[in-house]
């Protein structure tokens, strides 16, 4: 890990920014009705008619042990849940939020059972919760339009907070959302973070009150912040947080590992989404395909664990060791680069340009099986031949690259060859384009 990187990261944070892969979970009130954990707000439904759900919430198929062997499983290394949505409904035992899961048809403490669970397959915790509270009273618009309501609803936000890291510890991650309708001065922020340290001072925050917080979340992408920091890209496993009954856009395992790639090139993290069902329970697509790239990350996990940043920009080198290649996404371990293809030729041949150090052997590892290739290098140009004519991977095989440096670069421009004198690497200018 460069120098840079590390001066940015918390000594006690080193955990994140190897873990490379997480599950989150989205579970409360609104999984019965099935339309998204904005339901009660879109839908207008009032705090005492969205609350009667209470008396239908079971969770009988909610399996907090069965669920962190999933994701221990699937070669995740830490998990967060939503204790508390927007709605207001707490998932765990509370003298402060009155409606809660222990007042539930279901009569437990969810929260409790999966951090316990968590611990037990040896996972890092994170506890998501929401700033917002549309059935507090007063609300978050009260607060906006009166002093004295202002008072009392942060007042209660911090009584919450306080009673949920008080209860569960040690946690690992406080994960703050809805944020909505104030800026860090408004939810008093570096106050509430202080206050939060001071019971479990090992705790890292995210950036949804306000302030920084000690990574980046990027919702719905998986770009690394430039310049870097820890992150993690919050992606759902469909096309929704919390349970919707009519989505089953479900991303494939390759998609998954695509997405992990992306996180292993810019030393962050893939934290993926699962809303379970009504009854607790996890969609069997989420499911199989966890179990798909749990199989997969068993064989290959090296090129995507501990790796080193490996990105490119379009207007500058500075620091970056990186390029793109149509035929995969490459990221770097040491003196080699692992090339993860997801566009296998039936030629038997692949050329690339480009390597900048001289590559001394070249290894092609598909499911359980390794071998080595035949190549040839001229110049920045390394040919393979004799490859498999079809992939020989479930998903995607490895290519692994070993190079004569101890940080091998890739370097091409929008050029024939790389200019001899100062150069954008492919944008001269600012533009709208996403990489």
């Amino acid at each position: 890990m460069q120098q840079t990187e590390q001066s940015i990261i918390r000594p006690d944070m080193q955990w994140f920014t190897d873990a490379r892969f997480g599950l989150f979970v989205h579970y409360g009130l609104y999984s019965l009705l099935g339309r998204g954990e904005w339901v009660m707000n879109r839908e207008r439904i009032a705090p005492a008619e969205y609350m009667k759900l209470m008396d239908q919430f079971s969770a009988d198929q909610f399996d907090p042990d069965a669920i962190c062997r999933m994701a221990k499983q699937a070669g995740m290394r830490y998990v967060v849940l939503t204790t508390m949505h927007h709605d207001g409904f707490a998932l765990y035992d509370s003298d402060v939020v009155p409606y809660n899961s222990m007042k539930s048809a279901a009569h437990r403490c969810l929260v409790s059972e999966f951090v316990d669970a968590a611990r037990h397959h040896n996972l890092r915790i994170g506890l998501y919760h929401s700033l917002n509270n549309w059935s507090c009273q007063p609300d978050g618009v009260d607060a906006l339009e009166n002093k004295a309501d202002y008072d009392r609803f942060i007042k209660h936000t911090f009584e919450r907070i306080e009673e949920l890291v008080t209860r569960f510890t040690p946690i690992d991650v406080l994960w703050y959302d809805g944020w909505w309708p104030f800026n860090a001065q408004g939810w008093q922020a570096q106050r509430m973070n202080e206050m939060v340290l001071k019971l479990q001072p090992h705790i890292l925050f995210n950036g949804r009150n306000g302030l920084a917080g000690d990574f980046g979340t990027p919702e719905g992408h998986m770009s690394a912040p430039n310049p870097w920091r820890p992150w993690e890209g919050c992606i759902t496993h469909n096309d929704s947080w919390g349970y919707v009954d009519v989505d089953q856009n479900w991303k494939p395992a390759s998609d998954v590992i695509r997405m992990l790639a992306s996180a292993s090139q810019g030393c962050g993290n893939l934290l993926l989404n699962v809303g379970p069902k009504p009854d607790g329970s996890i969609p069997q697509p989420s499911v199989d395909v966890l179990k798909q790239v749990g199989d997969w990350l068993s064989i290959h996990g090296d090129c995507i664990y501990n790796t080193q940043r490996f990105t490119y920009h379009l207007m500058e080198r500075g620091d970056h060791r990186g390029d793109f290649m149509p035929q995969g996404l490459f990221t770097a371990k040491g003196r080699k680069l692992h090339m993860i293809v997801t566009r296998w030729s039936h030629t038997r041949k692949l050329t690339m340009g480009g390597f900048v150090d001289k590559v001394q052997s070249v290894m092609l590892h598909a499911n359980d099986h390794s071998q080595a290739v035949t190549f040839s290098q001229q110049g920045d140009v390394v040919h393979l031949s004799e490859l498999p004519q079809n992939n020989p991977d479930n998903i995607y095989p490895v290519l692994t690259f070993e190079c004569d440096s101890d940080q091998p670069e890739l370097y091409l421009t929008g050029g024939m060859r790389v200019p001899k004198v100062k150069h954008p690497p492919y944008d001269p200018c600012p533009s709208d384009i996403m990489h």
